[in-house]
């Protein structure tokens, strides 16, 4: 086993032991500590020297220019306009986002994006693109992509936050591969387990879980992906007795309607709550990385607004 596998294995207490766990991340850090500011280019580089993510990746900044002085830095999950005015308006200057801003995995590379199957669809969303880059450029924001990364890293990675967000801990973690931890729990019923899960989640915008399977199925693990890698057909060799998948990934043919006939316990939940707490980690852990720098967490949560009947 490589040692950087084993790191995540076996997780982080800290973000501390996490960046002094990573013998490359800390010798990037010293080199940039010693210039006289920090750049967007010295913040990607950093970025990435958390995990050796393979290319080609995604994990590149998207709008802006590496030799940008970064004075504050935001995170979020998702780079919306909404967000990009709020990070301009509250005086950020370099956004790290998880997710795509401009409606594909490759951004602005994005030679095979899903909307060009039709023209119009590709006409009105590289229309509403070129806006929205001119006005990021115009406002003088910088957009940082840390998805490949944020996915693996261990300790307060996306699989490990969500776990943490959920009340789970390291420790807790019974099996685990890259991209899914399985958590041991109390046994409880199927039932009970998931509408903790819907506690834990609430803050988060979260209105509620979807639920698969035998209500009454008592459980003793739960397991945990991230975030579009979470189908629970891709980590059933890990035998979590009850499986959290996301909106964007499940489909109700498929796993759902396995789930409903077999028993085995499914939670569903939205891809924007399931990936929040990672990036308000990250924005944790990039305070401590560069003390002299202001970092905030542009909070999303949940991607949709639930509207009852009334």
């Amino acid at each position: 086993m490589h040692r950087r596998d084993f790191l995540y294995l076996v997780g982080a207490n800290s973000v501390a032991a996490a960046v002094a766990g990573n013998a490359l991340a800390r010798t990037t850090l010293d080199a940039i500590r010693e210039k006289e500011h920090v750049t967007a280019g010295d913040l990607q580089r950093y970025l990435r020297s958390l995990f050796d993510v393979k290319e080609p990746s995604c994990d590149q900044i998207i709008v802006g220019k590496p030799n940008s002085k970064v004075s504050k830095i935001g995170t979020a999950w998702m780079g919306y306009w909404r967000t990009c005015r709020k990070a301009v308006a509250s005086g950020i200057d370099t956004l790290v986002v998880h997710e795509p801003t401009f409606y594909s995995h490759w951004d602005l590379g994005a030679s095979n994006a899903q909307y060009r199957a039709n023209k119009k669809t590709e006409t009105a969303y590289e229309k509403l693109i070129a806006e929205k880059k001119k006005w990021i450029e115009d406002h003088g924001l910088t957009i940082i992509r840390s998805h490949d990364v944020m996915d693996r890293v261990a300790g307060f990675g996306m699989p490990f936050a969500l776990g943490q967000t959920l009340g789970f801990s390291d420790g807790d973690i019974v099996r685990s591969r890259l991209f899914y931890n399985v958590y041991r729990i109390e046994p409880a019923p199927a039932k009970q387990v998931a509408r903790h899960i819907a506690r834990r989640l609430k803050p988060l915008g979260q209105p509620g879980v979807a639920f698969y399977g035998d209500e009454e199925r008592r459980v003793a693990s739960v397991g945990v992906g991230t975030g579009c890698i979470c189908d629970p057909i891709q980590f059933a060799g890990l035998d979590p007795d009850l499986f959290i998948a996301i909106d964007d990934k499940v489909r109700t043919w498929v796993q759902t309607t396995y789930a409903e006939d077999s028993g085995h316990p499914l939670v569903v939940i939205n891809h924007g709550t399931s990936e929040e707490p990672g990036m308000k980690a990250l924005a944790a852990h990039l305070s401590k990385a560069f003390p002299k720098l202001e970092c905030v967490h542009l909070g999303e949560g949940c991607g949709y607004r639930w509207i009852p009947a009334g």
